[in-house]
C-alpha cells in the first residue's frame, strides 16, 4: 500500500514538471543559432544626383513671326518675365516689337489703312496666366531625357499700332523644354485679339504669332 502511494506521488510530481521541461526545450529550439553573414563583393557605381534649382523666376527673350490680319506677316522680338506660383500655375509678363507694312494696299492704289508711312512700328505688352497641362519628359536617344511641359496661357494687355492703343486679349499654348536645371527653351503660339478700324470699319481682328525663345531660371 505504501509503495502504491509513493508511485502515485511520483507520477503527480512528474506531471507537474513535464510542461516546464517541454516549454524550456521549445524556447531553446526557437532561438536561432547565430550565423556568419557573408558580405558579397559588389562593384559600386558612382551615382551623380542631379541638382534641381528651386528658383521660381524665369526671364528670357523670344523671336518669331507675327501675322497681322489684313496685313503682312513680319518678324517679332520680345522679352518675357514669369513667376511660377506653384508647379502648375505661373504668371507671365511680356513685351515685344515688330514693324508692319501696308505695301499690299499701296500697291493697289488703295491707301486707306491709316498709315502715315508705308511701315508702322507695332509694340505690345501683356500680363497672362499660364497653366502646365502635361508635365513630362522628352527623350533624345536612349540616355538623354529632359523635363518638359505643355502649357496653356491667356491674358490681357495693350497693342500700340499706327498711333493707336488697342486693348488686347491673348490666348494660346506652348511647349517648354528644360535643357538643364536653369535653362529652358519655349515653342509658343498665340492669338492676339483686338478691335481695329484701320480699314474704315471697326472689326475684331485675330493676329497670330509663332515664336521660339530661351529663358533662364533664378
Amino acid at each position: 500500500m505504501m509503495n502504491r502511494n509513493i508511485l502515485m506521488l511520483f507520477m503527480g510530481a512528474a506531471s507537474q514538471l513535464l510542461p516546464v521541461f517541454v516549454l524550456a526545450d521549445t524556447e531553446e529550439k526557437s532561438i536561432p543559432a547565430q550565423e556568419q553573414v557573408i558580405q558579397p563583393q559588389l562593384d559600386r557605381r558612382d551615382v551623380k544626383v542631379p541638382h534641381i534649382n528651386a528658383d521660381d523666376i524665369e526671364v528670357g527673350f523670344y523671336s518669331g513671326i507675327l501675322s497681322m490680319e489684313n496685313f503682312s506677316a513680319e518678324s517679332v522680338n520680345g522679352v518675357r518675365l514669369a513667376y511660377h506660383v506653384t508647379e502648375d500655375f505661373f504668371i507671365e509678363g511680356a513685351y515685344a516689337r515688330s514693324t508692319i507694312s501696308d505695301e499690299f494696299f499701296r500697291s493697289r492704289a488703295f491707301p486707306i489703312t491709316g498709315f502715315d508711312k508705308q511701315e508702322e512700328d507695332l509694340t505690345y505688352y501683356n500680363l497672362s496666366l499660364g497653366f502646365n497641362v502635361l508635365p513630362g519628359e522628352i527623350f533624345i536617344g536612349r540616355r538623354w531625357a529632359m523635363a518638359s511641359a505643355f502649357y496653356i496661357i491667356g491674358g490681357i494687355g495693350t497693342t500700340t499700332f499706327a498711333n493707336e492703343n488697342y486693348s488686347t486679349f491673348n490666348f494660346g499654348g506652348g511647349y517648354r523644354i528644360l535643357l538643364n536645371d536653369w535653362l529652358a527653351m519655349h515653342i509658343d503660339m498665340r492669338d492676339y485679339v483686338f478691335d481695329s478700324d484701320l480699314l474704315g470699319a471697326n472689326k475684331r481682328t485675330n493676329n497670330f504669332e509663332a515664336t521660339v525663345g530661351l529663358t533662364v531660371f533664378f
